[in-house]
Order: C-alpha cells, then structure tokens, then sequence
C-alpha cells in the first residue's frame, strides 16, 4: 500500500477524501471553509509598540479550532476574536477531521492555522504544500495503538500479518511506521487500512480490522468504554512526536501581525486549561459529547503546549523523514528544519 507523496499524488488523493467531515476529535465548529478574504495591502512588519484596530478590518482568518485542549477553549472563550479584533480582522472557523484534510485545505488557501500531527507537516513539505510550523503545540503523546480487550495481540511483534486501521498520512499513521521499525517489521509485513476514525471506529468494534492507530480522544474513548488495550504509544518506542501550530505561509508573509495574534489566542486558551482545569473538562466534555474522564485521560495523554520548535523536535522529526524515504514514502530527502519559524512565539512569549 505504498504511496509516493509528490505534490501531484498527495493533493490529488487529499482531494477525494476532503468531503470526509467529521473531526479529528471534533464533533463542533463551522463547515463553512471558504471565507478568505486578503485585500491587496503591502506586506507588513510584525510591530511592538501597538495595535492598529483597523489595519486589517476586511480581513477573515480561517481557524481550525475544533480540536480538545487550548484551540477549542481559545474559540470558546472568544480568544481568538479578541486578539484579531486588535488588527480589525475577523475569524471563521472550521471543522476539518485529519492532516490530510488540514493539508488540501491550506494547499486551496481555504484554511491559514491549524495545530497538525508531526506526520502531517512532513507529508505536507514534501508535497510542497505552503505552511510554516509555528510552535509545539502538543507533546504528542495521544497517538496509540489499540487492541480489543480479547485480542491475541500482546505485543507489537505480534501485528505481522494484522488488519490494522489508519489515517494515512496522520501522526498515528508515523506511529505505526516508527513502531514496526522499532521491532524489525516493514509496513509491508502488516495489512494497513487506511480508515478516518469515523470509518475506523465501527471497523475496530465489529472486528473487521485487528488494531486501530489513533489520537485522542477516540483512543480513551474506546479504552474507557470498550475494554480496548493499549499496546504502544510514542514514549513506550522512544520516539519524540509532538504536534505543532502551523501557518499558511503567504498568509504569515502578508499579515505577520496575525501570526502573532493566533499565538497569543492560543496561549491564552492555554494558560486557562492550565489554571482551570476541572472547569476546562467540563467545558470540553459538554462540548464534545463526551464523559469527563475520557477529556481528563485525553488531556493527560497529549500535554498541550505553546513552546519555540525545539531542537529534540526538529531531530525526532528528521528520524521519522528519513524512515519515510526509506520505505519509498518519500521521494527526496527533506531537511525538516526547512519550514522552522520561531520568530512568532519567541515575541508571545518575550511578553
């Protein structure tokens, strides 16, 4: 099941799947995905001394904010229509379920920040797809590979030859790879089915694939009402994968003050988990529909973080391309570091 990610392929594959909507652990938000609007304005230089209410009031910013944590919380809470409003630039919000969709979406310049899985960005810079990674937005500890409660499957040796459900192209996709290379498996050794988790879901409880590689909080989800095992997560293999805000690039190039603000939202949704965090899972359960101790697990699991793009990161990172171009995922060598800007955190946090 091997798929070569040049620009061509991936788009054109990102594009059958985008009318797939659903939440990548997101039940809410606006489908409405088509609201850019940048007037002709010559290219700013991101300013200390001050906000301008109206130097970008016809501006709309498409937001993904719909995912558990500090993004939904920051939506919630009106974050991001404070720190935008600064500039007089307004926000839209999406609903969008995987990095596939994130990717195809700022490839169309239908959406300009997202917080996205580490696979994703390098699928997305191999593809050539617009984006700068911003900051860490996540440890990364919410992928997982699950088994049902009576699986045979006790351990990853044991997944050779095994159904396993994935998003192609999604951290958990990069999870599974790091993790059968951490045990002397190929892809190939495994049947990999490449499934959203609203297709995976049903597939994983029916027993018509053997594992299931998700996030949070369809991972607590399933270990908290269905009896599911975990049997290996990123620090159990050794591997370093967080996710990480990212920006459309000419959007960052044409309103770096926006970048700023997007952080700022962000952080502000974050330093409120962090200081109200039983009322954070409460918040978070009602919106999302689900128990309490799934949001607490979930928040557990994938530690939410607003942090410069370290240099443990952009290594883990250039590991796992370099993973991808041997097994024939890639069809050049990427130097990972390539799409780092940490100018815009290092300002949010400098404050």
């Amino acid at each position: 099941m091997k798929t070569k990610f040049t620009k061509s392929t991936l788009l054109a594959a990102l594009i059958l799947i985008i009318a797939i909507v659903a939440g990548c652990g997101n039940n809410n938000g606006n489908t409405n995905a088509g609201n850019t609007s940048e007037p002709s304005q010559s290219t700013a230089t991101a300013q200390s001394n001050g906000d301008d209410a109206t130097k970008y009031k016809d501006v709309v910013v498409n937001v993904e904010a719909s995912q558990i944590g500090p993004l939904l919380i920051a939506k919630e809470k009106g974050f991001f229509e404070e720190e935008f409003g600064k500039f007089g630039a307004t926000v839209n919000y999406q609903t969008l379920q995987s990095s596939s969709q994130f990717l195809e979406a700022i490839a169309a310049d239908r959406l300009d920040f997202v917080r996205i899985g580490y696979i994703g960005t390098i699928t997305g810079q191999a593809a050539k797809v617009g984006f700068t990674s911003i900051s860490e937005g996540s440890n990364g500890g919410g992928d997982g590979i699950i088994v049902p409660k009576d699986s045979t499957i006790k351990s990853l040796a044991d997944l050779k030859g095994k159904k396993i459900g994935v998003s192609k192209g999604s951290s958990s996709w990069g999870l599974l790879l790091r993790a059968l290379d951490s045990v002397g498996l190929k892809a190939s050794d495994v049947q990999q089915i490449n499934l959203q988790p609203d297709e995976a879901q049903p597939a994983f409880q029916s027993g018509a694939i053997d594992a299931w590689v998700i996030w949070e909080p369809f991972r607590s989800t399933q270990i908290n009402t269905q009896g599911a095992v975990l049997i290996a997560e990123g620090k159990t293999i050794g591997a370093f994968t967080p996710a990480y805000n990212i920006v459309r690039t000419k959007f960052a190039e044409k309103y770096p003050e926006l970048v700023v603000a997007y952080l700022k939202a962000y952080e502000r949704g974050l330093q409120w988990q962090n200081e109200n965090l039983e009322e954070a899972i409460t918040l978070l359960a009602g919106l999302k529909k689900l128990d309490p101790e799934t949001i607490r697990v979930s928040l557990k699991n994938n530690i939410a973080t607003n942090l410069p793009i370290s240099a443990e990161a952009t290594a883990s990172q250039q590991t796992t391309a370099d993973i991808l171009l041997e097994l024939g995922e890639l069809k050049e060598k990427l130097d990972v570091s390539k799409v780092v800007d940490n100018s815009y955190i290092e300002q949010v946090l400098a404050k």
